[in-house]
């Protein structure tokens, strides 16, 4: 493989695989470990599943069901024992997967709504024009749906990363008329994607871990072999970094592409809530994992419990006959043994410290996620009465405080791309900018409820302040083009 192009930031190829089997042997692992515990995946008990290798034993393998999930890789050796054990069949096991809805409903809290971006360009006109622009990008690369896979991604596995992708066509001037429509045509061959962590690999700068100098982004998974011994098909690579942009089918150069301008590296990192002097952020999966692992065992321990006890059984001695007839009201059962007896046993009987214990484990994962049931709409009892707005606030004080450190992380990266995004089209001399006018405001949505007549309210208070009418509409969620709008 030829690297000329990579090797003033000295990538070679024997650093290229050494940074591909350092990714395969040690951080895919462990991502792969994070998405199945968010997923907790279905799979027939006959296929064999990656996420098996790091299972203890292997995996659980209930011969009662027809299927697996992900989580039971996690339950003690007494539930799952040895995948290579065959017998008797394996106790029944009890998953419950607490860690999806509050991964998802921490996404609804960020961006549950659609997050609106404009520009803080001096010029008036060239902010609306930036603002259109910008809007015409993200709707064309995903909207929302992009936003939200993105969270997703950098949620479970504590960092995600953006790739912006410009065509090759995209040049300055067409046939269209005004800067506005050069603009909003040229910025149909802008994408932005969505890369996935067990996809991309960064090379750091040897004295600044913050600084990517390259980024490597494998396009196709390697299949596994059709037949013992067989070589898989050869890996497609696209390395990137500020000066080159090329594409390798194995060894063999493929393509290159374009970068948005020169010395720019298309490239956003995104950390989920910042880790210092870490390139991964947090992951709101990987602490949540042994209480998971405890939760699921004392569920299954309950169910074990419940299925010797929630049942009568009857010990009978010294009575003929007793296993031929049925037990149930109207059974006679006659002996002349004078020392026959039926004894009575079984029956489901309260276990406080079990109770509690259960209990324990959902307070504790409430904590340290700090997502309550509330949030999914479960109300409870304890929480009292929310008889105000504040008081609803109060309640979910932890994960609010918490979506606003991810509005600085997301938010960071978001404008990152934005930067990016013009770059490319004032180096296509479509939309002249300068460097000072291509920030933008991010304005995010409130993740909870909002009363209509509070939101009027706080409209008016604004307009005496002399708030202007657009920013006030875009506040509002309404557009310029909604019957009725004006200014």
């Amino acid at each position: 493989m030829q690297l000329d192009a990579f090797h003033d930031i000295g990538l070679d190829n024997a650093s290229l695989a050494r940074l591909l089997s350092d990714h395969d042997a040690t951080t895919l692992p462990r991502l792969e470990r994070f998405w199945a515990y968010y997923r907790n995946e279905m799979t027939p008990r006959s296929s064999t599943t990656r996420w098996a290798a790091w299972g203890r034993n292997g995996s659980c393998d209930s011969t009662s069901r027809a299927y697996r999930l992900a989580q039971e890789a996690g339950l003690p050796e007494r539930y799952c024992g040895s995948i290579d054990d065959r017998a008797g069949p394996r106790r029944e096991v009890v998953i419950e997967n607490d860690i999806a809805w509050r991964v998802q409903s921490m996404i609804d809290f960020l961006l549950g709504k659609p997050l609106r971006i404009t520009s803080t360009a001096r010029d008036e006109k060239l902010r609306d024009t930036i603002t259109r622009v910008l809007d015409r990008v993200w709707e064309r690369s995903g909207g929302i749906a992009l936003l939200q896979d993105m969270a997703l991604l950098g949620h479970v596995y504590g960092y995600v990363d953006l790739l912006v992708r410009v065509g090759d066509n995209l040049r300055g001037g067409g046939s269209a008329s005004g800067t506005l429509d050069r603009a909003l045509a040229a910025a149909e061959e802008i994408r932005i994607e969505v890369i996935e962590p067990t996809r991309g690999i960064a090379l750091l700068n040897t004295g600044d871990y913050r600084e990517i100098d390259a980024y490597v982004l494998r396009l196709t998974s390697e299949p596994p072999a059709a037949k013992p011994g067989a070589q898989p098909p050869p890996q497609r690579l696209e390395i990137i970094s500020r000066d080159a942009w090329q594409v390798f089918d194995g060894d063999t150069l493929a393509a290159e592409h374009p970068l948005p301008a020169p010395g720019v590296l298309p490239v956003v990192h995104i950390q989920n809530i910042a880790q210092p002097f870490e390139y991964p952020g947090m992951s709101e999966v990987e602490p949540l994992i042994p209480l998971q692992d405890e939760l699921n065992t004392r569920l299954s321990d309950r169910a074990q419990r419940v299925t010797f006890q929630s049942f009568r059984m009857w010990l009978a001695k010294g009575i003929d006959g007793f296993d031929k007839g049925p037990v149930g009201p109207g059974a006679v059962w006659s002996t002349d043994n004078p020392d026959a007896s039926i004894t009575v046993f079984g029956g489901d009987a309260d276990s406080p410290s079990e109770t509690a214990h259960i209990r324990e484990i959902r307070d504790a994962l409430d904590k340290i996620s700090t997502v309550p049931p509330i949030a999914s709409g479960v109300v409870q009892a304890k929480i009292g009465n929310l008889s105000s707005a504040n008081a609803l606030r109060i309640t979910l004080m932890g994960v609010l405080a918490k979506t606003a450190r991810k509005q600085v992380t997301y938010g960071a990266g978001l404008s990152r791309v934005c930067e990016i995004v013009l770059a490319a089209l004032d180096h296509a001399g479509v939309l002249p900018t300068q460097t000072a006018d291509r920030g933008v405001r991010l304005t995010w949505p409130d993740p909870l409820p909002e009363d209509p007549r509070d939101q009027a309210a706080a409209a008016e208070s604004k307009v005496r302040l002399g708030v202007p009418a657009a920013v006030l509409r875009d506040e509002l969620g309404y557009e310029p083009t909604d019957p009725g709008i004006t200014g």
